[in-house]
């Protein structure tokens, strides 16, 4: 497997759409390096009769399909659709295959619980942040994460915080830092706080809750740089050549980002 993907066989006309991440695909090749490098994000909106029927009528692989269509009923791990698919091109070498085991394995080792919060991170790192909210946040409602793993709800209240700010939502963003932040007293944590605080409070305000809260002044001197730095950020220059190609842009970012 390398950086770029190389297509032995044929190539879709109509491509296979990834409700997970919102991409669609148009080969094996494809659809290999999603799986590789996306094993969190497989379960039944990938594996189902959709890809089945695709792989056998846009790809001309009837004998996969009918090795998938045998496994979908029972489908209960990422290895039922993994290896009939790589295996079709031999699309790893002997080290990659070796590793995927030990991921596989690491996967099947670990609890419900943390695989959804291994999930959700996946669907981060791939801009889908709507979507990891909703994991977050069922895993807070449903899950005692401290049973699973000490620090763990702190690291989930953290990455809300991400995915809000992502969002342009800091207010929301500027709540689960705080809850970060009050669970794990890290400087990581206060560092992502405060950045937030500072973004959607007056000056003044900002400088009476860093004060309560007895911020070191080095800390204080890194929150002043980053903030003034966002402060410099540039803005999109639009004009009339590119003002539609802008627009397409971010519509489009938008939607990939909220699934919708």
């Amino acid at each position: 497997m390398s950086g770029y993907i190389l297509c032995q066989t044929k190539r879709a006309k109509l491509p296979y759409f990834i409700e997970n991440i919102s991409t669609n695909v148009y080969s094996i090749e494809e659809l290999c390096y999603y799986l590789y490098h996306n094993l969190y994000l497989i379960d039944q909106t990938i594996m189902n009769e959709g890809l089945c029927s695709w792989i056998q009528e846009e790809l001309e692989l009837p004998a996969l399909a009918a090795k998938l269509r045998s496994k979908i009923s029972k489908f209960a791990s990422a290895e039922d659709i993994v290896y009939p698919v790589f295996k079709e091109i031999n699309y790893l070498t002997y080290e990659e295959l070796k590793e995927l085991n030990v991921r596989l394995q690491k996967m099947n080792e670990e609890t419900p619980a943390m695989r959804e919060k291994q999930k959700a991170d996946a669907l981060m790192e791939n801009e889908m942040y709507v979507h990891a909210i909703q994991v977050y946040q069922n895993l807070l409602e449903t899950e005692n994460l401290e049973e699973i793993r000490e620090g763990m709800t702190e690291k989930v209240y953290h990455n809300l915080g991400c995915a809000y700010s992502y969002l342009f939502q800091m207010e929301k963003a500027t709540e689960y830092f705080r809850k970060a932040y009050e669970g794990s007293r890290s400087r990581e944590a206060l560092e992502a706080y405060l950045i937030a605080f500072g973004m959607t409070r007056t000056s003044s305000e900002y400088e009476k809750m860093a004060k309560s809260i007895g911020a070191e002044k080095e800390v204080l001197q890194n929150i002043r740089e980053r903030l003034q730095e966002f402060s410099k950020t540039p803005e999109l220059v639009v004009n009339k050549t590119n003002m539609d190609e802008i627009l397409t842009r971010l519509t489009r970012e938008y939607h990939r980002s909220t699934g919708s």
